[in-house]
């Protein structure tokens, strides 16, 4: 499970540095999004009943 977490991470890195340099609203718009869902992902992840699941 680790590897998922640290993937999700790096790619959260990757957008927020996009996100930075994104030109235009649709841009950003679309970056944001993905990093919400990265969050969402990350909260259920880090959630106390998804460790002792499995």
């Amino acid at each position: 499970m680790s590897t998922v977490i640290e993937n999700l991470l790096l790619r959260k890195q990757k957008l927020v540095e996009q996100l930075e340099k994104a030109p235009s609203v649709e841009d950003r718009d679309r970056i944001e999004h993905q990093l919400e869902q990265i969050n969402t992902a990350l909260d259920f992840l880090d959630r106390p009943e998804a460790k002792e699941g499995r």
